[in-house]
């Protein structure tokens, strides 16, 4: 059995001044923190008495921890204990999911919060996670030698993550609500940090395809009857899967740009990340810095449950990372046996499927037993997302192949990038591991070169393959969605491989879209082509991503904003804090003018609404002329054009609202000028007006009244907005008239860092986590940096010791393991 102790050390002031030391004092000097009237700390160099795993903390301002440890083994016991005492609850429910057990515990009925998959019931996720464990599917992974498996490095971090959190639930009563005395809270193993991994790592592939995965059932069964042969309609397949895979309409997206050493003050370079995710449940980044003297020291964003730093910095290269655009898999369409619908012809021959029978204990009833049916490819699958259907007849089924599914390298690939010393350092990490499933790279150093690459896994589709292999439904989806769907019978549609690819049948890192030291380098979750608008990347595969095609109008205006910043030049972190909150609304700067010359046309001010009932606009016409075409949360207008936006663009096809429509000679440019006479132009603007003035909100009313989160019982005005818009700053809010317009973010900007160096061994970075730290309602830290955001302030890192010692707010935590 475990047991664990946990010290706290406090001092503050000149007491901590006396042991602000550098180099290989550096773990004495931490040791030597007395406790408050009490004892002298121990030497985190050297293990408990009981023989246990053990690691120092320093908590900073915010509640930010530093972990000191001797070896990774150590590191990874002090990373697990302070995430545990930060955010127990959403991490406890992840383990739940991936160890299939929620519908024993919460009944099979309700939904997970979709951050380790799509399964929209328990059960369907238990089915899937289930049979993830009884197939022994992470344990093959961990089991293979490195790269194609876990390092040696990446093995102890998890073991000692694991420790920590088990060490932190055996010290400490929950007191958080979401899960205070819940049965369902318990130690985990380090396979399940693994499988958490898998997870995560699979989210764009299996994990988007689990109830399809699930509910895949053979004709000709009593669950089943036979139908009669039907097939997907191609033209309907390519527009479901287009918007699929589209990346502006995920609840993960990311802006980041790296500006090289040519466009800085100091010919150093600068780093800018802002990635865009949930707010809520277990997709949530963690702050934290991880030291290893002379091996490891880090400072940045770890999603939760992960041991290393997935984003951030060190004292020589930040990097952060955006969803990417490639489509990271394929379907194979299966001929079945005439005789077996269970059974599929390759090259004439039959194989039969492998039946997965996974059994799920659900709380209140008997256990559910559903069989899965896997092929050569991989699961059989119905669907591919409620508006993708694949249904399995006495003739056809789909098999969906997935090479994150044997991924279990992203952790490692963080941790080589944590190690890296250079942009070169990066690309050589990315090259090595091949761990990112589905997020492109974008680096900066302190010798000022740029890098961005979308260094993805991604099944070896290449076009040339596509053509010749691809069914009548993957001529459709192919080119509209990178959806390969390549024809099942035929032994010459394999994938192949590439010789640099540590996987078989992926895309080898040479083929990854890839832009060096040009003078910024942005994305915005549109594909690689614009990294950079006077150096477009093309001549890759479709699976990528496409060329010359329209971006978005996120793309475009920061396209805008960070070519201008590069032209302008002299650039410093505070020119990239303040492009953070800017807030400049691109869709607001192409059409707000238009739309109040339209407004004011209107004859008599009146524009029919929705149920054809006339309305008086004449008011929003000034406050659409008036409005300063920001997302700042005093500014009159932005939530008037925000409702009559969206409104707009919902009804009215993009090639009926531009007059000058997309041009691939000016594909930032292009489309421009609003339609006057767009249809549906005067229904938007009445049913704005219908809407605001229904629920009590003034037609000029400033944005962060009616855009807000609550927190402890405080309104906090929040700046930004919605993809639509374009915002850099993107945030996404349920509209709810009742509560007063956006009472709650969802998802957004979330772990912001804004890094730069200055010849020192301190990097000079600015970091913002806009939910804060911790998921307990009465913690300190879960809603300071909320409050930060809301003020458009920042957070100032401590990376050195200098500064870790000197923080006002220093607090020591020394947990250890007793075996």
């Amino acid at each position: 059995m475990l047991r664990s102790t946990g010290r706290t050390l406090r001092r503050t002031g000149p007491l901590l001044r006396r042991f602000a030391v550098t180099g290989a004092t550096l773990l004495a000097a931490t040791a030597a923190l007395p406790q408050a009237g009490a004892t002298t700390g121990p030497d985190p160099g050297v293990a408990p008495s009981g023989g246990g795993l053990s690691a120092v903390i320093r908590y900073t301002e915010n509640g930010i921890p530093h972990v000191l440890a001797r070896d990774y083994a150590n590191l990874g016991f002090g990373t697990g204990w302070a995430q545990a005492a930060d955010q127990v609850c959403v991490l406890a429910d992840g383990f739940l999911t991936v160890s299939g057990e929620r519908s024993r515990w919460l009944g099979p009925d309700a939904a997970p919060d979709f951050s380790l998959s799509s399964a929209t019931t328990n059960l369907s996720s238990d089915l899937f996670f289930k049979g993830v464990r009884e197939t022994g599917t992470v344990e093959k992974l961990l089991a293979a030698p490195a790269p194609a498996g876990p390092t040696e490095d990446l093995r102890e971090l998890m073991r000692g993550w694991a420790a920590g959190y088990n060490a932190w639930l055996a010290r400490n009563r929950i007191t958080d609500p979401a899960c205070k005395d819940a049965a369902w809270v318990h130690p985990v193993t380090a396979t399940d940090v693994a499988a958490r991994g898998f997870a995560v790592s699979v989210l764009g592939g299996q994990g988007r395809g689990v109830d399809g995965i699930t509910g895949a059932r053979p004709p000709g069964t009593a669950a089943r009857p036979a139908a009669p042969a039907a097939e997907p309609d191609p033209a309907a397949a390519a527009e479901a899967a287009r918007r699929l895979f589209d990346t502006t309409r995920y609840d993960m997206g990311s802006n980041a740009v790296a500006f090289a050493g040519s466009t800085t003050a100091n010919g150093r370079g600068l780093l800018l990340g802002n990635p865009h995710y949930p707010w809520q449940g277990g997709r949530r980044f963690w702050q934290s810095q991880q030291t290893i003297p002379g091996e490891l020291n880090v400072s940045g964003a770890s999603l939760l449950g992960t041991a290393v730093v997935n984003i951030g910095f060190n004292d020589k290269v930040a990097w952060s990372h955006t969803v990417a655009t490639g489509t990271p898999v394929n379907l194979h369409q299966l001929a079945l046996d005439p005789a077996d619908p269970t059974a599929y012809l390759v090259d004439g021959r039959p194989e039969r499927m492998t039946e997965r029978k996974v059994s799920v204990q659900v709380k209140g009833g008997a256990p559910v037993v559903r069989s899965q049916w896997w092929t050569r490819y991989g699961p059989v699958i119905s669907d591919l997302g409620p508006g993708l259907p694949l249904p399995w007849t006495t003739t056809t089924a789909y098999a969906l192949n997935d090479p994150n599914a044997a991924n279990l390298r992203g952790s490692d690939t963080a941790l080589a990038m944590g190690r890296a010393r250079s942009v070169a350092g990066i690309q050589d990490a990315l090259k090595r591991t091949q761990g990112l499933p589905w997020v492109n790279t974008v680096a900066a150093d302190s010798a000022g070169a740029t890098l961005f690459t979308q260094s993805q896994v991604l099944p070896r589709i290449t076009d040339e393959l596509a053509a010749r292999c691809s069914t009548p439904l993957g001529r459709a989806t192919y080119p509209a969605a990178g959806l390969a769907v390549l024809d099942g019978s035929r032994g010459d549609c394999a994938l192949g491989s590439d010789p640099d690819a540590v996987q078989p049948g992926v895309f080898g890192p040479g083929r990854a879209p890839t832009l060096r030291d040009a003078p910024y380098a942005e994305n915005s979750n549109d594909s690689a082509w614009l990294a950079n608008a006077e150096r477009p990347l093309t001549g890759y595969e479709r699976i990528w991503g496409t060329v010359a095609t329209p971006r978005s109008l996120r793309t475009r205006g920061a396209v805008q904003d960070v070519s201008a910043m590069a032209e302008r030049g002299r650039l410093t972190v505070g020119d990239l804090q303040a492009q953070q909150y800017a807030n400049r609304v691109p869709a607001g700067d192409l059409a707000a003018a238009d739309a109040a010359a339209a407004c004011a046309a209107l004859p008599g001010g009146t524009a029919a609404g929705s149920d054809g009932r006339p309305v008086d606009v004449s008011a929003a016409c000034g406050v659409l002329a008036g409005w300063d075409r920001t997302a700042d949360t005093t500014s009159r207008g932005a939530l008037f054009f925000d409702r009559f936006w969206r409104r707009l663009t919902a009804s009215t096809p993009a090639k009926d609202l531009w007059v000058v429509p997309f041009s691939p000679a000016d594909p930032v440019g292009t489309p421009r000028t609003l339609d006057r006479a767009a249809p549906g132009l005067g229904r938007a603007l009445a049913d704005t007006v219908t809407e605001l003035r229904a629920a009590g909100i003034a037609l000029d009313a400033p944005l962060g009244e009616h855009q807000f989160v609550v927190r402890g019982g405080q309104r906090l005005p929040v700046g930004g907005g919605t993809e639509a818009l374009g915002v850099w700053n993107k945030i996404e809010a349920p509209w709810n008239a009742a509560a007063g317009g956006y009472p709650e973010v969802v998802h957004g900007s979330s772990h912001i860092q804004a890094v730069g160096w200055d010849g020192s061994r301190c990097p000079v970075a600015r970091t913002l986590l806009t939910y804060g730290q911790s998921g307990d309602p009465a913690s300190p830290f879960h809603a300071d940096q909320t409050r930060l955001f809301s003020q458009e302030r920042w957070v100032t890192s401590r990376f050195c010791e200098r500064d870790i010692l000197s923080s006002p707010a220093l607090r020591v935590v020394w947990p250890r393991e007793r075996r």
